[in-house]
């Protein structure tokens, strides 16, 4: 989902030497994984209220703003920089709007018809039964539904590694560097999180 690294590295090297293309070119490039993050999160009585694509402008504009500072001691790869600023502008969302709706919109997650596409459904078939192949649009449809479904039945822990590693695609590395944890514990988080997704799926 993340763009490709190399390019990312050109622009970033430019960037560094003061060229003001290359930021635009860079902050371009990441306009839509970075609304796609966001729309993943998005409580879903939020997202009615507000777009994903309005907090992506937000999260680049201060991403442009605190590039500098990124450049001269950049300890993260440059799309795990984004995604924590991504995360904060979520968080600043969510609290916003409860506080100004005074209701709960909790258990309302972000997870929506759009981004539930080819990975959760391949996810999905191998989670209960490999033949379960979606050889039909409406065998798609359900198992996109009995995802979204269950993917909202889970804690935030699982539910957040489940979207980093099948929807961002993102690798245990990455992962690992993302949330502060050690490969092999971001490892084991990540198939206790796909064992409890199973186990869900085998009630329904």
């Amino acid at each position: 989902m993340w763009p490709d690294s190399p390019e990312t590295r050109e622009l970033l090297a430019k960037a560094k030497q003061g060229e003001p293309e290359a930021v635009d070119q860079l902050l371009a490039r990441h306009r839509e994984p970075v609304r796609r993050m966001i729309d993943m999160r998005l409580d879903r009585a939020i997202a009615r209220r507000v777009d994903a694509s309005d907090i992506a402008q937000e999260v680049l504009l201060e991403a442009s703003r605190r590039l500098r500072d990124y450049l001269r001691r950049p300890d993260l790869p440059f799309h795990l920089w984004l995604r924590h600023i991504a995360r904060d502008h979520i968080i600043d969302a969510h609290r916003r709007h409860r506080v100004a709706k005074r209701r709960t919109v909790d258990r309302e997650r972000a997870l929506q018809a759009g981004p539930a596409d080819r990975s959760s459904v391949e996810l999905i078939a191998e989670l209960i039964d490999r033949q379960l192949t979606p050889a039909t649009a409406a065998l798609r449809k359900e198992l996109q539904h009995r995802f979204q479904s269950v993917l909202g039945e889970l804690d935030d822990d699982d539910r957040e590694i489940i979207l980093m590693r099948h929807f961002e695609q993102l690798s245990n590395q990455e992962v690992a560097s993302a949330l502060g944890l050690t490969e092999p514990a971001a490892s084991m988080r990540h198939l206790r999180a796909l064992r409890k997704m199973r186990d869900l799926l085998m009630k329904e």
